[in-house]
């Protein structure tokens, strides 16, 4: 079984592995949130596992294995060697930066674009692929200029050739551990060792998708359950039953992104109707498709299989009844927890929900934060901590759509130049 995936040309990468594998699918999801063309080769048998991926059986620890256009072959590879043989991996070119951007979704993009564009010395830090979980999405039809729509990884690999050309540097495969401020200046510690000086920062790095819950989820992980979209699976659901949980937009097009291949599709979702999370342009389309099922009021109680998933049990919020489904693939879109642990350490004000609290926000009685050191008002973008800027689905309050988090990456630009002119 051989899956392509990408821009439609030649694939860059042939993957060879066995269903189920959680290392085979971190790859494939990687490589397509980053809109590099790739074959899938699906190992079924041991003969298979010898003579297509040249090791000794299926259950060789050596799988997944990845063979480049160039002939050059990886064993089990991790996100950051792939990220090194596609050229991606760089060091830091200077010992300071002006702005350093943490998270290149669509807020962290739309920031280093600006930044570059108007002359600060910017630096953009991902710990895994450009996009965010924008990056994911199969289409995202409501984002203005685009009325036919256009897949999050093309959208986010055009932000990313825009902010290089006018000069900004991207550091991907790493990610921020904590920050230590002071003065003017930041310095953030990556974790491989790596640190980043800047006299001015901005925070964009989204949310965690939320798991489901469950006692065995995380065994599944990859091998049948998945986070988010799932736009890298599309093509692997052919004539399956898929489930989806979550009532929200992204949920919405997951579901009829799978449709047209698989044989069922069932949404999944907690509450009476979809019509108070999901916006109208979907419910009409969810329920024109023929083969979805939408199921009101529902939970997933249980998940079962040897190796990978095989069974999902649901159960009705109301009448107890259980329903017991047989699927490999189970999608869950059911929002994010933020990326702001490392905010406690440095006094960064959060929300009861782990938000990072910027301007207004801030202001209690007219009173700024206790450890706010300068004679004004934190600007309207800016955290508990001056010169540090928060953008897009990470910060409180924030609307939790693609152009929004573009414009606040722009916006926080504006509000960086403010602070580094006059403090």
């Amino acid at each position: 079984m051989a899956e392509r995936s990408g821009s439609g040309a030649s694939p860059l990468v042939r993957i060879f592995g066995r269903p189920g594998s959680a290392t085979a699918y971190a790859i494939r999801d990687y490589l397509h949130r980053s809109d590099v063309p790739f074959e899938w080769v699906q190992l079924v048998t041991d003969e298979q596992a010898r003579s297509q991926a040249g090791v000794d059986h299926l259950q060789d620890s050596r799988l997944p294995v990845c063979v480049f256009a160039d002939g050059t072959r990886i064993e089990c590879p991790t996100i950051r060697q792939i990220t090194e043989k596609l050229g991606w991996f760089h060091n830091p070119s200077r010992s300071e930066y002006d702005l350093a951007i943490y998270g290149a979704g669509p807020a962290g993009l739309s920031a280093a674009v600006y930044g570059a564009s108007e002359g600060l010395k910017t630096v953009l830090i991902e710990r895994s692929a450009i996009g965010g979980q924008a990056g994911t999405s199969s289409k995202i039809e409501n984002y203005l200029g685009f009325p036919d729509g256009i897949s999050g990884a093309e959208l986010a690999e055009r932000a990313r050739e825009q902010a290089c050309r006018f000069g900004a540097e991207i550091l991907l495969a790493r990610e921020g551990v904590r920050g230590e401020f002071s003065a003017g200046k930041g310095t953030g510690y990556l974790a491989d060792g790596t640190k980043i000086v800047a006299r001015s920062a901005i925070c964009a790095t989204g949310v965690e998708y939320r798991r489901l819950g469950l006692p065995n989820e995380e065994e599944y992980f990859g091998a049948g359950v998945y986070y988010g979209a799932g736009a890298s699976e599309a093509k692997l659901v052919k004539g399956e039953q898929v489930i989806v949980v979550g009532g929200g937009n992204s949920a919405g097009q997951a579901t009829l992104h799978f449709a047209p291949l698989a044989k069922l599709v069932s949404l999944v979702i907690r509450g009476e109707s979809l019509k108070s999370t999901l916006s109208q342009y979907l419910v009409d389309r969810v329920f024109a498709a023929p083969n979805v099922e939408v199921l009101t009021r529902t939970d997933v109680t249980k998940l079962g299989g040897e190796n990978y998933l095989q069974e999902v049990t649901l159960r009705h919020r109301d009448t107890g009844e259980e329903r017991k489904i047989n699927t490999h693939w189970l999608f869950a879109c059911i929002g994010g927890d933020p990326h702001t642990n490392w905010a406690d350490e440095v006094g960064i004000v959060r929300d009861e929900a782990g938000y990072l609290v910027t301007g207004p926000d801030l202001l209690h009685a007219g009173q700024r934060p206790a450890n706010w050191s300068l004679d004004r008002d934190p600007y309207y973008l800016e955290t508990s901590l001056p010169g540090v800027f928060a953008a897009g689905d990470v910060r409180h309050g924030s609307v939790k759509r693609c152009a929004s988090a573009v414009g606040e990456g722009a916006m926080a630009v504006a509000f960086v130049h403010r602070y580094l002119a006059h403090g």
